[in-house]
């Protein structure tokens, strides 16, 4: 080490052995650094990425509307259809038949609604890994939706309140333009037209 150090740098400088770097540890540095850097650059998702994400949830639930409205529909025809009727005995005042359809139409009605909840639950079933970041973005979202929305009650039958929630923001393009609605709101709020 010695001789390498005089060779370099034209003087010989004496590194004791309990203090000379080893190649391993240097290696160990290394890798421990370069590890870290690659973990860092994995905990960011960026906007378009989110919004993308978002997109994709979104899709999740409405797709998973339909299935499950289907089996809300066959759900409330196998157990109303299975029940038997008097037609002479009336269910709080209604006819059995047009009662079963209208609980059957309400079992539908059910699966309908239940569809967004069971989509985002497979949704976060499938998304396990980057549930942290999604949600951490999420706030994030959320807290830029709530500065820059307008004040609901300003609405009017000429003016209804463009996308409150900013339930259908899906790229940055639409985020632009659902910052544009909001401004004109504000506008038409403060200075109707007559």
């Amino acid at each position: 080490m010695a001789s390498l150090l005089k060779r370099r740098y034209g003087h010989g400088i004496r590194i004791p052995a309990t203090t000379r770097p080893t190649t391993p540890r240097k290696i160990g540095c290394i890798r421990k650094n370069s590890s870290t850097v690659s973990q860092s650059s994995k905990d960011i998702i960026t906007w378009p990425e989110y919004l993308e994400v978002r997109r994709g949830k979104r899709r999740w639930e409405t797709t998973l509307t339909i299935p499950t409205s289907f089996l809300g529909l066959a759900g409330g025809a196998a157990y109303f259809g299975s029940l038997e009727t008097d037609a002479t005995k009336l269910i709080m005042g209604i006819d059995p038949m047009f009662f079963y359809g209208a609980c059957t139409v309400a079992c539908t009605g059910l699966g309908y609604l239940l569809g967004p909840t069971v989509g985002s639950v497979c949704w976060r079933m499938t998304h396990r890994r980057t549930l942290a970041l999604i949600e951490a973005k999420d706030r994030e979202f959320y807290r830029h939706i709530v500065k820059n929305r307008v004040d609901p009650r300003a609405q009017s039958a000429n003016n209804p309140v463009p996308d409150y929630y900013g339930e259908k923001i899906g790229s940055l393009h639409q985020y632009r333009q659902w910052l544009r609605d909001q401004a004109k709101f504000r506008r038409k709020a403060q200075f109707p037209e007559e």
